[in-house]
């Protein structure tokens, strides 16, 4: 092959373009950035809204359906879901993955323009965040102070320490948990106000009357110009105590008259923990496609210089980094690419038997590898788990068409030629089947570059970069390889002898040899038993398909578990505050459990949570010093939690990646959606029932929370008429004793404050307060509340939730210990068609959803690599027939790929899928150097088929057992691994190894076989 000889003829040329590589590729890897899992942008925008004191039911209706319909206007949007609770709702829109964020961004906030004036009077204006799903935070900081007020606190946090990291390079955003901002509270004694016959919406005019800051102007005079400053402005609670609100005998009566004003803070339900002390955290978020270790140490390089600014008595501390976990399963791919080089070459030694013929295919390694980390950057890749993965996994195969290569020159010098002929001979005689090799194995990816959603989004750069290693292996082996052949090749060393154990091993394996030729010529005697095998393997791979338990991404031990919890619909946020720390008591006594932070209550702001919930988060010890892992842990935790009454506790281990905008307090969600509010509430009731029995899921909860007490006040309309006072009068009366209502504003130099009205705390936990409000009416007379309203005890929902502009009610679940998702799916589907009524449409949401379309994906994706290979083997051989032979011996690998894991009880998951799919690309190697030798001996000495194929299957065997070992080694270490991150590896490693070693010891038989029928075949049609 002339192409093959200029290199081999001009060796300082080929090794200074191999250098070059090395150089460059070097250059690349220093500069690539390091990650868990590729950047994947998922655009998603969060819209809040907050009008405090507001019902679920005036959140959902006069907030988030006119922004819904507003937002379904808007191009690119896959999915709206939005959540109403007291005070706040919560927007979620999750767009196409073609979606620029940031013009969506901009559609969105134009919007929430064209709404605003459909909204609620007095609402907060919807805001907007971007979000990506799939990026979790990589560091949280916990802050705490044994002195410090916790608005104070607040203060530093937000002003000092998030500010400051906002502005470090890469981090795209800094959010505050349990935040405890400063507010000045009024709080009023109504029966002071009845006393002194106020009415509290005169309280909260005064308030707002007397605590100004407007623009007040220029004095000019002729030569000087004095600023015209007034202090309108009150700044603190004690300001506001004298503040006059009415007189009364001439007297005035101040807010101190009327109850009290004292510094608290903006949200009194909301509360947070380090441990079991009230502390104040820290989330920072990394900007997509930013190096995650870079922008964590960034971070961490800064904290001492904050920890000299902020006071002596605040004490912080990294509660979580998750560029630790990164650096961890990164160094553990590292140490499984360098065992995998080591195992390669041991096989290559063994089987050459040489040091100088072992290092010549050897150099093929590096060179591939060091050469993808040009393209890596080129591609603006990033060194993760899966482009690790695949530079492991390429390692044993793209050794194996420098073997090939070599092992054919050996061959030729086996013959009696010098190092230079048998390479030049050789290389000319092997090329095109490497050519064949490379290029088929290649397209066995093509199709996982058209992969769409996230999951293709993430195998995209695993897909690439194990191409770019296939491709600069193969130039390799055509060029460096015969090149070094032909001048450091030993004639002594490859015909004499060795020590003991190589020749022990030559031994072996010529024992081996001997012994396929004999069971081969039985099987090509008796070739009707190859057609039975290979037809039995078509039915028992649908037969294993089945079986096999199918799974989405492998669960992984990242040091953390979640935790969500949830007390009866109605518990007061004090009680809710009792069961939580009780609950956290019992997690910090477990020996698995290093750290956690904790969190109560409802926000604000858009955040649309309930008093009754709470969340905390677990930082477990080390997985070294624990001998349960995170996911044995749970259920152990789990049991221990149940002694605490009044109280569900559901842990979770987070995926590596999350799917979904919407949260829940399980890993999977399932959706019930209809217009009708009684059907669709009784039908998801009736499926929470019928999914608490299936044995394939645990966990089972609704956020179906319609049971909250309520005091639901009846307007007696004819008699406020009567007394001339509006319905209004009387909303507002009440949103201003009970909404924790915004009056007014406080403005500092760097921030602005809440000025909150309410009652006093006695009068906010019993009903008959209510009896003690009064309005003014028209005639400007003082009206109870009580002689123009009804008060009924009642209950009501403490959520409203929409999907896709319709209420919905999502029932989220776990996956019980033994059953993969793929069971809970099918399961699930099976009792909802028995159990839901009509008008009730049902569909699985976030992970769920996408593993469900995503399996539908890859059995296409399968099929089609196996057409695509087709297509290239038929281009390439000009031919119809022999592509089918080559491909004879998928079926043996897809069988023992799936029965090794069902033997090792492993799911189906995506990585496993991925696997499945390379094994087409792996097994059909054999093949093509079985057919191009036999196809080359019936051209040139005129053979017949079955001599030439059983001729070929002898002197192939050799490098047939030299490329399948060393793809086997090379995945063994991916099937066997341990340490961070091998949980997701490992699915893979299992099926690549399992349908290797069964395929190649079928292949080697059916391969011949197939060959000689399809000759038969073509002769027949022929003649």
């Amino acid at each position: 092959m002339n192409f093959t000889a200029l290199f081999i003829r001009r060796p300082i040329t080929t090794t200074l373009l191999s250098v070059a590589v090395l150089v460059f590729g070097g250059l690349a890897y220093q500069m690539l950035s390091v990650s868990d899992l590729p950047a994947v942008d998922y655009p998603t925008i969060t819209v809040g809204a907050s009008l405090p004191g507001a019902s679920p039911e005036t959140m959902a209706s006069a907030v988030a359906t006119p922004l819904e319909k507003q937002f379904t206007t808007i191009a690119g949007l896959d999915n709206m879901t939005s959540t109403s609770a007291l005070g706040g709702t919560s927007i979620t829109l999750q767009f196409t993955l073609s979606r620029n964020i940031d013009a969506a961004a901009q559609d969105v906030q134009s919007a929430i323009s064209k709404t605003l004036r459909e909204l609620p009077p007095g609402i907060i204006p919807p805001s907007l965040s971007k979000s990506n799903p799939a990026d979790q935070p990589i560091l949280y900081l916990s802050f705490r102070s044994k002195t410090l007020p916790l608005s104070a606190l607040d203060e530093l946090v937000q002003q000092v320490v998030a500010q400051r990291l906002s502005t470090v390079s890469g981090v795209a955003q800094v959010s505050v948990l349990g935040t405890q901002k400063y507010a000045a509270r009024v709080q009023v004694d109504p029966r002071a106000l009845a006393s002194r016959g106020i009415g509290i919406d005169e309280v909260a005019a005064a308030v707002s009357q007397q605590n100004v800051n407007l623009p007040t102007g220029v004095l000019w005079g002729p030569q000087k110009a004095y600023t015209v400053s007034a202090n309108g402005q009150l700044v603190n609670a004690a300001q506001f105590q004298e503040v006059i609100v009415a007189y009364r005998n001439g007297a005035p009566v101040r807010l101190k008259d009327l109850g009290k004003v004292v510094d608290g803070v903006q949200n009194l339900r909301l509360a947070g923990w380090y441990k079991d002390t009230r502390a104040i955290s820290l989330s920072v978020q990394k900007q997509p496609g930013t190096n995650t270790v870079q922008v964590a140490d960034a971070v961490k390089t800064i904290l001492p210089t904050l920890r000299a600014q902020l006071p002596a008595a605040v004490e912080f501390e990294i509660f979580m980094d998750r560029a630790a976990s990164i650096r961890e399963s990164v160094h553990d791919v590292k140490i499984t690419l360098g065992l995998t080089i080591l195992l390669v070459v041991v096989v290559i030694f063994f089987f050459l038997r040489n040091i100088s013929a072992t290092m010549i295919p050897s150099v093929a390694v590096p060179m591939a590898l060091v050469g993808t980390f040009a393209v890596m950057y080129a591609l603006n890749f990033s060194l993760d788990n899966l482009s690790l993965m695949a530079l492991t996994l390429s390692v044993g195969f793209v050794v194996d068409d420098a073997i090939v290569m070599l092992e054919n020159i050996v061959r030729h010098m086996e013959m009696g030629k010098k190092p230079l002929q048998a390479a030049l001979d050789g290389a000319a005689e092997i090329g095109v089947t490497i050519l064949s090799m490379t290029i088929s194995l290649v397209a066995v990816f093509i199709p996982l570059l058209f992969m769409g959603g996230i999951v293709g989004r993430l195998f995209r750069e695993f897909a690439v970069t194990i191409t770019a290693a296939i491709l600069v292996s193969g130039a390799a082996s055509l060029t460096l390889t015969p090149m070094l052949a032909s001048r450091f090749l030993n004639e002594a060393r490859i015909h004499g002898s060795h020590n003991w154990l190589l020749d022990r091993f030559e031994a072996v394996y010529q024992w081996a040899k001997r012994t396929y030729a004999r069971a081969l010529t039985w099987v090509m005697a008796r070739r009707p038993v190859a057609l039975v095998a290979s037809a039995a393997a078509f039915i028992m791979t649908a037969v294993a398909f089945q079986l096999v338990p199918k799974g989405f991404f492998p669960s992984e031990d990242q040091n953390r578990i979640s935790a969500s919890t949830e007390a009866a619909q109605g518990t007061s946020f004090d009680e809710m505050v009792r069961h939580q720390k009780a609950v956290v008591a019992i997690a910090l006594q477990d020996q698995n459990v290093d750290a956690l932070i904790s969190n109560v209550g409802s926000g604000q702001g858009g955040t649309a949570g309930t008093a009754n919930q709470g969340r905390f988060t677990m930082r477990l010890k080390p997985r070294s010093e624990r001998k349960l892992s995170a996911d044995e842990i749970i259920p152990e935790l789990t049991k221990k939690l149940r002694v605490v009454p009044g109280i569900a506790v559901y842990l979770r281990n987070e995926p590596v990646i999350q799917i979904g905008g919407r949260t829940s307090k399980g890993l999977y969600q399932y959706t019930l959606t209809g217009a009708d509010l009684p059907t669709l509430y009784a039908a998801a009731q009736t499926a929470e029932k019928s999914l608490k029995e299936l044995p394939q899921i645990t966990d089972v909860t609704s956020d179906l929370q319609i049971a909250n007490p309520q005091a639901s006040v009846e307007l007696d309309r004819d008699r406020a008429a009567l007394y001339g006072v509006t319905p209004e009068q009387i909303e507002q009366a009440l949103y201003n004793a009970y909404g924790s209502r915004q009056v007014s504003s406080i403005y500092t130099a760097n921030n602005q404050y809440w000025v909150i009205l309410e009652l006093l705390p006695e009068f906010q936990s019993d009903l008959s307060a209510l009896d003690m409000l009064y309005v003014r009416a028209k005639t400007g007379k003082l009206v109870p509340l009580s002689s123009v309203t009804r008060v009924e005890r009642t209950l009501g929902p403490m959520l409203v939730n929409h999907t896709a502009q319709q209420p919905s009610v999502t029932l989220a679940f776990n996956l019980r210990p033994g059953y993969a998702l793929g069971d809970a799916v099918t399961a699930i589907q099976k009792a909802a068609r028995t159990a839901l009524p009509e008008g009730v449409s049902t569909g699985f949401y976030g992970a769920a959803q996408v593993f469900q379309e995503t399996q539908k994906g890859l059995l296409a994706l399968f099929v089609i690599a196996l057409f695509v290979i087709y297509v290239v083997l038929g281009v390439l051989y000009e031919s119809f027939i022999h592509p089918l032979t080559i491909l004879s011996g998928i079926p043996f690998a897809a069988f023992g790929a799936l029965l090794t894991l069902l033997l090792t009880r492993t799911e189906l998951t995506v990585y496993a899928w991925v696997g499945v799919i390379m094994l087409v690309g792996l097994v059909k190697k054999n093949a093509i150097m079985m057919i191009d030798f036999a196809q080359e001996t019936e051209k040139q000495k005129g053979t017949p088929a079955f001599t030439a194929i059983y001729e070929a299957c002898l002197v192939r065997f050799r490098p047939i057992m030299m490329t399948t070992m060393s793809a086997l080694v090379g995945t063994l270490p991916i099937a066997l691994g341990a340490g961070a991150g091998a949980e997701s590896r490992r699915p893979l490693g299992i099926a690549v190894v399992g349908g290797l070693a069964f395929a190649q010891l079928i292949t080697l038989f059916v391969t011949p076989v197939i060959y000689t029928y399809f000759d038969e075949i073509v002769k027949r049609r022929k003649g």
